[in-house]
This record gives C-alpha cells, sequence and structure tokens, in this order.
C-alpha cells in the first residue's frame, strides 16, 4: 500500500471520532493492522490540514498528551479546539483520558 493510500485509511477512521472524545495514534495503527505505524499515522494527521472534515485535534499520544500540537496554526489552537468540545485539558494531557478514549477497535 501507498503512503497516500495509507493516509486515506487513516482519515477514514479519524472522521468518525465523535465530537468530545480522543483515540490515540496508536490505535488508529492497531485498527488499521498496522500496529508499529502509530508514527505513521502522526504524519497522516500532520498532513490532515488541507482537509477540514479531518479532526486531527482528536488524536493524541498513547498517554493523552497533546504531541501534536506544534503543528497547529498558533500557540494553543489544538487544546482550545479540544476545550470547544468539552475536553480537559491541563499541563497539555487530556483530563479524565480512559472514559472520553474512543477505540476504534471497539467503536468501528
Amino acid at each position: 500500500m501507498s503512503i497516500e493510500g495509507f493516509f486515506e485509511r487513516v482519515y477514514e477512521v479519524a472522521v468518525q471520532i465523535p465530537f468530545g472524545r480522543v483515540t490515540s495514534y496508536g490505535a488508529i495503527a492497531i485498527y488499521l493492522g498496522a500496529s508499529g505505524s502509530a508514527r505513521m499515522v502522526g504524519w497522516a494527521m500532520n498532513s490532515s490540514g488541507k482537509l477540514p472534515d479531518v479532526p486531527a485535534h482528536r488524536v493524541v499520544n498513547r498517554n493523552g498528551l497533546l504531541t501534536g500540537k506544534h503543528h497547529f496554526q498558533g500557540t494553543n489552537l489544538m487544546q482550545q479546539l479540544l476545550e470547544s468540545e468539552g475536553v480537559e485539558i491541563k499541563d497539555n494531557k487530556v483530563q479524565d483520558f480512559k472514559n472520553i478514549f474512543w477505540d476504534p477497535n471497539i467503536e468501528l
């Protein structure tokens, strides 16, 4: 599969993340059958800026950290987008991570 094809599959999963929920790069990779490809999922999220329907702000690292925030315009856009959906962020980390975590392996 090409990188573009992989990215498209990542976007197909990401657009299904519900408002006010988050998932991780690794959870998407596992769902796609590419368990060692969390970093590639991150690259896909980084490249999704031209696709406004892809909620890249809802994808965080496995510990709930906003590791991708530097790819958003402005200094706190990722956090602001999540907070506008009711997600509490403290010290660049999603609070109550386990309860708002959306696992595509269970949900899809």
